[in-house]
């Protein structure tokens, strides 16, 4: 059945509904879009195991959150749930830092590898500074998108909440600004390590 079917059912089956949906769009917001990124931490190991003496390791922890603020409409035979706004925190939380056992703390080459993860740190970092605006451009575009939804009781005004938040984090104009922070932190990585020419790794063993 094609959609445009399936409306057109919709509407002739659920009359009340279709009017219900009618009557709480003139309760739609210009919603407030707030970004923020959350305050991160470094935290450097050395596994039991040995790694690659010469090459150390970054994890990233992203943080990707959105809080919604919702506007409540008492109307006839139910309510209209508005998007009002929007509370989203992105970008990186924790970095773990991982070296070889075998380098002892504050030697020579100890810290050359951590410089090197610093490095990638440095370009994580960067990616989110880059891509700030983009990031709150794509959150206005998907919260503006989202129509109010309206229930009959109050019991369901917290799924209806739920329910317009995952429509926000749905949006493929989201979705696609995240898949390119990904492809950036890739690309940003692998010119961190195309740029060490390990100088600095050699000098400790001269």
């Amino acid at each position: 059945m094609k959609l445009i079917n399936i409306l057109y059912f919709f509407v002739l089956c659920f009359p009340f509904a279709a009017q219900a949906y009618d009557d709480c769009l003139p309760y739609k917001l210009t919603p407030k879009i707030t970004l923020d990124t959350p305050q991160w931490s470094k935290e450097v190991v050395q596994p039991l195991r040995y790694m690659d003496l010469l090459h150390g390791n970054v994890s990233a922890t992203l943080v990707d959150n959105y809080d919604i603020v919702a506007d409540i409409t008492n109307i006839e035979d139910g309510y209209c749930v508005t998007l009002k706004s929007v509370f989203a925190t992105v970008g990186y939380s924790d970095f773990l830092v991982q070296i070889d056992i075998r380098h002892v703390p504050e030697t020579c080459t100890y810290n050359a590898i951590l410089s090197h993860e610093d490095e990638h740190i440095r370009a994580y970092l960067s990616v989110i500074d880059d891509f700030k605006k983009d990031l709150k451009d794509a959150i206005y575009s998907a919260a503006d998108s989202i129509t109010p939804i309206f229930v009959r009781s109050a019991d369901d005004i917290d799924a209806a909440i739920t329910e317009l938040n995952a429509e926000l984090q749905a949006h493929p104009d989201l979705i696609l600004v995240k898949q390119k922070i990904k492809a950036a932190e890739e690309i940003r990585n692998k010119r961190v390590d195309q740029h060490d020419t390990g100088q600095s790794l050699q000098k400790c063993f001269e």
